[in-house]
């Protein structure tokens, strides 16, 4: 009997060489960074991130990953019996090639001057990443908002290459609501006096834009139901000065989560990820979503979460229902949450045994 070699948790980048975008640009020396946890030789996950994920799904003890709940031993995702591997994406800021890499042709940093990049893109390195580490076939991929992007796109590029689709908090194109914001953030950060057409220094920052663009995009994460429980109208001040006073404990949270986001998060990576989101569509140059949807071959499950103002999930629901149309399995749950589109980050013992019952078929 063959025994396996448990392995606790495992970081490293993986050179994927050159690597051609849609778009026709070369990249040259691609690298992506990775977090592998579970079994060496156990069948392989495939955990994608959000917008500002990394590959540390699992992380460590002082500094837990994201889905440090979900990927436990006997957990929703058993890392007894499965080998869960998570990239940073390509154009990320922890480790990946991206805006802060040095290009190889000028031995500068990249910068503005990275490629633009999509999401078929960060699946593509993604592939050609797998194959790297000996791994041909997924288990599953698995993943919420553009990490659901993720997981649609590989469901369409490489149908055969996994068992299993779990798209979270996610719908096969972006809407015209979501891009909206995205534009908001964006203009943010090329307004701010440091952007400097992309060309900053480690000590000028666009630390106001990145800030604010985080602010935007945390009303949009969760429902005002949410935010009005939680805050109340508490103050933490007299409501009467509006220059620089902040007034409501809204307001000091969502300050304190934009300037914590510019401690650990690149605004170039920033704004090239959220037109890589801008640009997801499955159906583009494919003749549309429902006959993209067609290529998919693995069974999908699907969870919306209710209130989700980026991702409706009615709209996940019509895609679930699209693939029955089409003759493939499909499976879709409303989650009830008042947390909206984080729904996907939190409250996993409303969700997590779904994902474990789908994971043990």
């Amino acid at each position: 009997m063959e025994v396996k070699t448990a392995v606790e948790r495992k970081t490293g980048t993986v050179n994927i060489g050159e690597l051609e975008l849609e778009s026709g640009t070369v990249i040259q020396e691609v690298e992506l960074a990775y977090e592998r946890v579970g079994l060496t030789d156990a069948p392989a996950i495939l955990v994608c991130h959000a917008l500002t994920g990394s590959q540390h799904a699992v992380g460590e003890k002082e500094m837990p990953g994201y889905w440090a709940d979900m990927i436990t031993p006997g957990g929703y995702i058993d890392s007894d019996r499965f080998q869960i591997i998570s990239f940073n994406v390509l154009g990320g800021c922890n480790g990946s090639t991206g805006p802060l890499s040095i290009d190889p042709r000028t031995e500068e940093a990249y910068q503005a001057k990275f490629p633009f990049i999509t999401v078929r893109d960060m699946v593509c390195a993604q592939q050609i990443a797998l194959e790297k580490l000996g791994i041909d076939h997924l288990a599953a991929v698995i993943g919420g908002s553009l990490g659901g992007m993720q997981v649609l796109e590989w469901g369409v590029m490489y149908p055969d290459k996994m068992d299993r689709l779990l798209p979270l908090a996610v719908t096969p194109y972006l809407t015209d609501y979501a891009i909206a914001f995205n534009n908001i953030a964006r203009l943010a950060i090329l307004r701010d006096p440091n952007w400097n057409n992309g060309n900053y220094t480690e000590g000028t920052i666009p630390e106001s834009g990145l800030s604010l663009a985080r602010m935007v995009g945390m009303i949009t994460y969760r429902s005002g139901d949410l935010f009005n429980e939680r805050f109340s109208r508490k103050q933490r001040a007299p409501a009467g000065n509006f220059h620089d006073e902040i007034a409501y404990e809204i307001e000091s949270y969502l300050d304190y989560q934009g300037k914590k986001l510019t401690k650990r998060f690149d605004a170039n990576s920033y704004l090239y990820l959220l037109k890589a989101m801008d640009t997801h569509d499955i159906g583009r140059g494919r003749g549309g979503w429902q006959q993209a949807a067609s290529r998919i071959e693995a069974p999908v499950t699907a969870l919306g979460y209710s209130g989700d103002l980026l991702f409706p999930p009615g709209s996940l629901e019509q895609f679930i229902h699209q693939l029955r149309q089409n003759g493939k399995e499909g499976k879709y749950t409303l989650i009830d949450t008042s947390f909206g589109h984080d729904g996907f980050l939190v409250e996993f013992e409303k969700w997590g045994s779904i994902i474990k019952s789908e994971l043990e078929h």
